[in-house]
């Protein structure tokens, strides 16, 4: 039985140099404003979505066949919760969403956007992974920043590297409405560059179908119906 998270390491260990068509870095909220509870959602959201035949057909169906992933939580530090995985199959999907589920909460404290995207900026730049698209998803509860860089700066330096910034806003009612405050800061300050969204998420039974969708939506290089949900330009 020991051997099952070795085989899942090697499984999960990117091939350099690849070309895949989309480098993805999910920046999840580990926040002091996101408990334990909320942190398992992510996380099990996004294994579960990730590994969803839907988002498998996804990537099945782009012009590589393949992209890379790295889950990164933030706060007042950044921590890398499962590393670069290339994912092509199946079970290059299943190894990624098991590393999800196994390290402990790694990164605590206050806000820190702008430190959180350029080191979602610094992972994809120094990783030996070529991608045709290159993609933040940032997801967070608030627009509070209370360390670091300014989340203007932050963003300036993430557009101007030719980085699409996508979120994921984390709205703590029921119906997880696009019409909130949140959402519509974070369509004016967080995302932008080619083709950017955002998909509004509630912390609920809703939360994995939000990201599925989202990840469909990246992976496909597609945006939302502009009708349903906010949009914006590059």
């Amino acid at each position: 039985m020991r051997l099952w998270p070795l085989l899942l390491a090697l499984l999960a260990t990117p091939a350099l140099g690849q070309e895949v068509d989309l480098e993805l870095v999910l920046l999840a909220d580990a926040s002091g404003s996101i408990d334990q509870s909320e942190i398992d959602l992510q996380r099990q959201g996004y294994a579960q979505a990730i590994t969803h035949p839907d988002v498998l057909s996804a990537i099945a169906s782009t012009l590589t066949g393949s992209i890379a992933v790295t889950y990164v939580e933030w706060a007042a530090n950044q921590a890398v919760v499962a590393d670069w995985t290339i994912i092509a199959t199946p079970e290059d999907a299943e190894a990624f969403a098991a590393s999800l589920l196994v390290p402990p909460r790694l990164a605590s404290g206050r806000n820190a956007i702008g430190a959180a995207l350029l080191e979602g900026k610094r992972l994809i730049e120094g990783n030996d992974i070529i991608g045709l698209r290159r993609v933040i998803d940032f997801s967070g509860d608030s627009a509070n920043n209370w360390s670091g860089p300014s989340i203007e700066e932050a963003r300036e330096a993430v557009l101007a590297a030719g980085i699409t910034i996508n979120a994921l806003p984390l709205i703590r009612s029921p119906a997880g409405g696009g019409d909130t405050p949140l959402v519509e800061i974070y369509e004016d300050r967080i995302i932008g560059g080619p083709g950017a969204f955002l998909v509004p998420a509630d912390t609920g039974a809703r939360f994995t179908e939000a990201v599925r969708r989202k990840l469909i939506l990246e992976i496909a290089g597609s945006q939302p119906d502009a009708a349903s949900l906010p949009t914006a330009a590059p």
